[in-house]
């Protein structure tokens, strides 16, 4: 769900990018990626590119 939710907001390409390179502090200084692999679950995840990326509430 955590990627069709990046591809449907930022397109499949740019989403990519963003999981792979973009460090999120609220993440302890992880990519999504990252984060994902060390176990942080897909929701706070989600939420966490969201609020970096400034997501409307009702895209999240």
């Amino acid at each position: 769900m955590f990627r069709k939710l990046m591809a449907g907001e930022f397109g499949q390409v740019r989403a990519e990018m963003i999981a792979q390179d973009h460090v999120l502090s609220s993440l302890g200084g992880r990519t999504a990626n990252e984060a994902l692999e060390a176990g942080t679950g897909a929701k706070e995840v989600w939420l966490a590119v969201c609020d970096a990326f400034e997501v409307p509430e009702n895209h999240r």
